[in-house]
């Protein structure tokens, strides 16, 4: 293989993007990658090929004709469709990310994007596990949370957590294999309007590792230095 050749990825790739210059460029990069790449226009096409071509990840623009792709996600998850979903829009407020978030997306990117990190958001989201429901329990590795009770077992150990500590564990395990910035854990656990060089984020990843990491068990709970923590098996 040259440099030039595509890597042979093997997933399908959902490309939603009312630009037709971007939609393109898009379509071409990911293809070089190795990736099998089904465009659409509107947020309506997109959600005919989910059906029709069962990709394995959605990257949605917000802004599209017809059904943007804030109510093409709601849809989605409302039928119950766990299809990873990257939003790319030209907003950036703090609102508008936890807008998408709330939405269902898995992971939100602001234009104008360097296509190095579009790339990386994808790999990401292609390396998380699509079989949980939101209502089921969430598993990583031997340990357990269950949203329905709010009760963390890390093998048959049951683990006493406090409603935030709970909050902050289920978001990361939700995202298990996906970097959550500071900024992002700060806005959906404590608040928009949160001072994030707080240390309380830090405060409490140290709770959680501590009640997780007793008796030895491997640690979950990973930090990126200079970005944020991440959840993922050892």
């Amino acid at each position: 293989m040259t440099g030039d050749e595509p890597r042979g990825l093997t997933a399908t790739v959902l490309v939603a993007e009312d630009d037709d210059a971007l939609r393109t460029s898009l379509e071409k990069v990911l293809r070089f990658e190795g990736y099998k790449v089904v465009t659409a226009g509107d947020g309506a096409e997109a959600l005919e090929l989910v059906a029709e071509a069962e990709p394995d990840a959605a990257v949605l623009d917000v802004n599209m004709p017809n059904v943007d792709g804030l109510a093409a996600c709601r849809v989605l998850r409302q039928r119950g469709s766990r299809l990873p979903v990257l939003l790319l829009t030209a907003r950036h407020t703090v609102s508008d990310r936890v807008e998408g978030l709330d939405a269902g997306a898995d992971d939100y990117l602001v234009k104008p994007f360097a296509i190095d990190e579009l790339l990386a958001r994808v790999r990401a989201l292609l390396r998380r596990p699509t079989t949980l429901t939101a209502q089921g329990p969430l598993a990583v590795a031997d340990l357990t949370v269950d949203p329905a009770t709010r009760q963390v077992h890390r093998g048959d150990r049951l683990i006493e957590l406090t409603k935030l500590e709970f909050d902050l564990l289920e978001l990361l395990v939700r995202n298990q294999d996906v970097v959550l910035s500071r900024d992002l854990l700060y806005e959906r656990i404590w608040g928009y309007d949160f001072d994030t060089d707080s240390k309380s984020l830090d405060v409490y990843i140290g709770y959680l590792r501590r009640k997780t990491e007793q008796d030895g068990a491997p640690r979950l709970v990973h930090t990126v230095r200079g970005v944020g923590y991440v959840v993922r098996a050892p």
